[in-house]
């Protein structure tokens, strides 16, 4: 029997590690264990750890914080891929790929919500307009959450896999966004919701159209 060479023991950890990311057990933003509970998670020594979270840190699902410790990021490899190609994207092209896909899962959803949905949809609905209204700073955490169920209301694996690579730009953009222009936006959030669970796709992906088309227009087109 071959001894387990030292790379395929990385490999092998990194790829335990990938798969609690993805799992959804460490989700994104939160802090991973620290190296002594991921050495007792895997059952191998610090250097083999030390290497495995440093391959999730280059292909750009973790990033090391100092004094703070080691956070998600991105939930698959083309998170990280997408993530680092996005960081300096011009706001309004990021809301015009987000409109595109928005609109898709809107009319998805409508057409593919289950009871589950409908109840996640208007718990976070209803959080969002409540968080926005209290200045509660996670508002941008609602309504990111609110627009991922969505997404997830398509159930369509791929799409929410490639919308959940998206997901750290998506926020930025809504942060900076947010602070430059404000606005609540709860009509046109109700709008799209309710559209979802009567259960119109066209009325969705109408409602979903106008909301991005709205903040599209508060940015000017800029030349590349």
């Amino acid at each position: 029997m071959q001894p387990v060479r030292r790379t395929s023991l990385i490999a092998q950890v990194t790829d335990q590690l990938r798969t609690e990311i993805r799992s959804g057990r460490w989700p994104i933003g939160s802090r991973i264990p620290t190296e002594p509970e991921l050495t007792e998670l895997t059952g191998t020594g610090r250097n083999t750890v030390r290497e495995a979270v440093q391959a999730l840190v280059h292909a750009g699902m973790l990033e090391r914080r100092q004094g703070s410790g080691t956070y998600v990021i991105a939930t698959s490899d083309l998170g990280g891929t997408l993530t680092k190609y996005f960081a300096d994207a011009v706001e309004r092209d990021v809301l015009e790929l987000r409109q595109a896909l928005d609109v898709q899962a809107a009319r998805l959803a409508a057409l593919r919500r289950d009871d589950g949905d409908v109840q996640t949809l208007r718990q976070l609905l209803e959080q969002r307009r409540q968080d926005w209204d209290d200045g509660n700073p996670t508002a941008i955490d609602t309504d990111v959450a609110l627009h991922r169920a969505i997404v997830a209301a398509s159930h369509n694996a791929v799409y929410l896999e490639f919308y959940d690579s998206l997901l750290p730009v998506i926020e930025d953009v809504i942060r900076a966004r947010n602070t430059r222009f404000g606005g609540d936006y709860h009509d046109e959030h109700t709008e799209l919701v309710q559209a979802i669970i009567d259960g119109d796709g066209d009325r969705a992906a109408r409602a979903a159209r106008c909301f991005l088309s709205a903040l599209i227009a508060e940015y000017p087109v800029q030349p590349h």
